[in-house]
């Protein structure tokens, strides 16, 4: 079959994912094999190719926003049935033992394993998955339009739920990227108010289309008359600087959550100016099956749909450079088997 594969991590500039013919993968126990019709491209497949995450394996498939349709079981697979049509997330599996699996917070497992990371993803015709760990989709449902839900959605609403635990009604949003823009959709359809900062205008006006109340450019003075307005603020892009902004810009008592698995260093900390006031500095990790589960079902019962643009698989490397540059408005959505 054909895959986009990584050997050994280097700038997405030097075209390091390479197409090559691979060995048909078979499912093991609790396996299913899948034939991915779309995959989401995700900026942690860029930390991940660049190597800012730590290689864990030799080499690797990514891809990890997978939907695709199950070719065969696996001994002991028995939740779904060949045809059904699943989505694969970041979360592969975790060790369902520790005290964070069995306390509902499998996500902060220390044993959990990865799709596109620490087990091949969906840069791939075909691929296996944990059945208990994908979640069956409707058999009409567009594939590329689904696929950036089931990171870039799933994250983005672990982190809108720890924004909005206080009750908090004003939300900021620093970067615009994929995630941010599914998050965008679902605060507004939940009625929060939405404010975004970046430093690329045209995502800022995608901002204002999707809902976004306010607009600020981040590299401006713009951001001074951010300061001390909102009630909390999620930070998607991937540079600590922006969480001090974010920190700044909250209300004594406010939240800032980051919802990266990678950011740049954040500078040191002015204790009165940044957390003073009983301000909150909190992260987010993976996803938990419950989590990923409520947030597909409010995608789908609002009508959550992504602004999206399609590649070839063989196009990956173009794909993932387009988002390293910020060339994207939304997501971009790798397009793997046509024939269907």
């Amino acid at each position: 079959m054909k895959a986009m594969v990584l050997h050994d991590p280097y700038r997405i500039e030097d075209r390091p994912l390479k197409q090559e013919e691979v060995e048909m993968p078979e499912p093991k126990e609790n396996q299913v094999l899948i034939k991915v019709r779309a995959c989401g491209v995700c900026r942690t497949d860029l930390h991940i190719i660049e190597g800012e995450l730590k290689p864990i394996k030799s080499k690797i498939i990514p891809g990890h926003e997978i939907v695709g349709e199950i070719k065969q079981l696996g001994y002991g697979a028995d939740r779904f049935s060949i045809g059904d049509i699943v989505g694969v997330p970041w979360l592969y599996s975790t060790c369902g033992k520790c005290d964070y699996c069995l306390s509902g917070r499998e996500n902060l497992c220390q044993n959990k394993k990865f799709t596109g990371y620490s087990e091949n993803g969906g840069y791939a015709e075909y691929t296996v998955a944990n059945q208990d760990f994908c979640f069956k989709l409707p058999k009409n449902i567009n594939a590329e339009s689904v696929a950036p839900l089931l990171c870039s959605g799933i994250i983005g609403y672990h982190a809108l739920k720890s924004a909005i635990s206080k009750g908090e009604k004003h939300i900021g949003m620093f970067g615009f990227g994929s995630s941010a823009h599914l998050t965008l959709q679902l605060a507004v359809k939940m009625g929060y108010t939405v404010s975004v900062a970046s430093r690329n205008r045209d995502h800022l006006d995608m901002a204002t289309g999707l809902g976004a109340k306010y607009t600020y450019k981040s590299d401006s003075d713009d951001m001074e008359k951010l300061k001390g307005t909102l009630d909390s603020a999620i930070v998607f892009a991937p540079v600590g600087v922006v969480v001090m902004q974010a920190l700044e810009s909250i209300k004594p008592g406010g939240t800032v959550v980051i919802a990266d698995i990678y950011t740049t260093p954040i500078g040191p900390l002015d204790y009165e100016k940044h957390l003073f006031h009983e301000k909150v500095l909190t992260s987010v990790e993976a996803n938990t099956r419950k989590g990923a589960e409520e947030y597909l079902a409010l995608a789908f019962k609002f009508g959550i749909k992504p602004v999206y643009t399609t590649k070839k698989l063989e196009d990956a490397n173009d794909a993932i450079l387009d988002l390293k540059k910020e060339r994207v408005k939304g997501s971009v959505v790798l397009r793997v088997q046509t024939d269907f």
